[in-house]
């Protein structure tokens, strides 16, 4: 199981949030790259960066940060926050971008979504799928939708989508543990029949995460990666035990 530590952006400082809430904003560090250093200095090989200035003003925002990032560490970045249009793409992955993320306009605009898979190929494009109560929120999860958490991945996973990142909102930043029996029951839920072997989703738990412990059980209910953000930046995990755990799989 990938560990992804998460850096979120706001005015191009290092922040958290919980539950999404932009009123419960907590700067942890105003140099970002500072953080991405530390975290390749554990022997952490991926980042989720997420642009929330982005993600409140529909377009992207902090391609800087990313382009920054990207161009003084060695760090895999999926970005997400704000994607909306072909334009943003290209920024994203001209500034250095592995993989984006897409949560609101896989929601709202399908069709641009369906294209991004096809243009720049499903190891390219993750799903945000997040959700309160297993109803898919968008917008920086300033509103609910009405898609059905289950079947918007399933059918999403016919379209040829393969990664997807799914947050309970109600758990992130809680530091309260993840939401277990939920991404137990996407992974059932979302395995595909290849052959003779069942081929699940490679869903990527986020939201929650506060202990250690908490990190087998994830990887034992078959979860692809898992990614880390308040339990690293409140030293509930320290970045020792996370290089530990590396470099033991």
């Amino acid at each position: 199981m990938r560990i992804i530590p998460a850096i979120d952006i706001i005015d191009g400082k290092c922040v958290r949030l919980s539950k999404g809430d932009y009123n419960t904003k907590k700067i942890y560090n105003e140099n970002p790259l500072e953080v991405a250093k530390e975290f390749e200095a554990s022997g952490i090989q991926y980042l989720h960066l997420v642009d929330l200035d982005g993600a409140k003003s529909k377009h992207i925002v902090n391609h800087k940060i990313l382009e920054l990032i990207a161009s003084k560490t060695n760090l895999k970045i999926d970005f997400g926050g704000g994607l909306k249009t072909d334009d943003d793409l290209r920024i994203a992955f001209g500034s250095g971008a592995n993989q984006i993320t897409g949560g609101s306009i896989a929601v709202k605009d399908v069709t641009t979504f369906t294209n991004w898979i096809e243009t720049y190929g499903a190891d390219k494009i993750i799903l945000g799928a997040d959700a309160l109560d297993e109803k898919v929120a968008v917008s920086g999860w300033q509103e609910e939708s009405k898609e059905e958490l289950l079947p918007f991945i399933q059918a999403y996973q016919e379209k040829g989508i393969q990664y997807v990142i799914c947050t309970d909102i109600s758990k992130d930043g809680m530091l309260e543990g993840p939401s277990f029996d939920l991404y137990e029951k996407i992974i059932k839920a979302s395995s595909v029949r290849v052959g003779s072997i069942d081929k699940p989703i490679r869903l990527i738990a986020s939201g929650g995460i506060s202990t250690f412990d908490e990190l087998p059980k994830l990887a034992e209910i078959g979860c692809e990666g898992t990614i880390i953000g308040k339990a690293i930046y409140e030293n509930r995990i320290p970045l020792k035990q996370l290089e530990n755990y590396i470099l033991s799989l």
